[in-house]
């Protein structure tokens, strides 16, 4: 898998050990999204917090809220969007000071 997948298609690559797995999908230069499937919680988290991507999600994949940031790593996506991390990009600041 060298390139990042979009529409209503969800590879599936099995490996024999689980460090394979993470670095063969960090060794990507592409970090939008990840799952991981598994029926151990510990290990589906430990192995979630490896992986190089800007969301990652365990036992699902592609649900996004509105409150929550949602933004790709490396050469993915356009930025952060959703949440207060979201508005702030895409909003600038700025202060108006009147002499009363």
């Amino acid at each position: 898998m060298d390139e990042e997948q979009f529409g209503p298609v969800l590879p599936i690559i099995r490996y024999g050990k689980v460090q394979e797995a993470i670095a063969s999908a960090n060794r990507l230069d592409l970090g939008l999204g990840a799952s991981v499937w598994g029926r151990d919680p510990v290990q589906t988290r430990q192995v979630a917090t490896q992986l190089q991507a800007g969301t990652v999600w365990v036992n699902q994949h592609g649900a996004v809220h509105p409150m929550v940031p949602f933004g790709g790593t490396k050469r993915s996506g356009w930025g952060v969007e959703f949440g207060v991390d979201g508005l702030k990009s895409v909003t600038t600041q700025q202060v108006i000071s009147t002499r009363k």
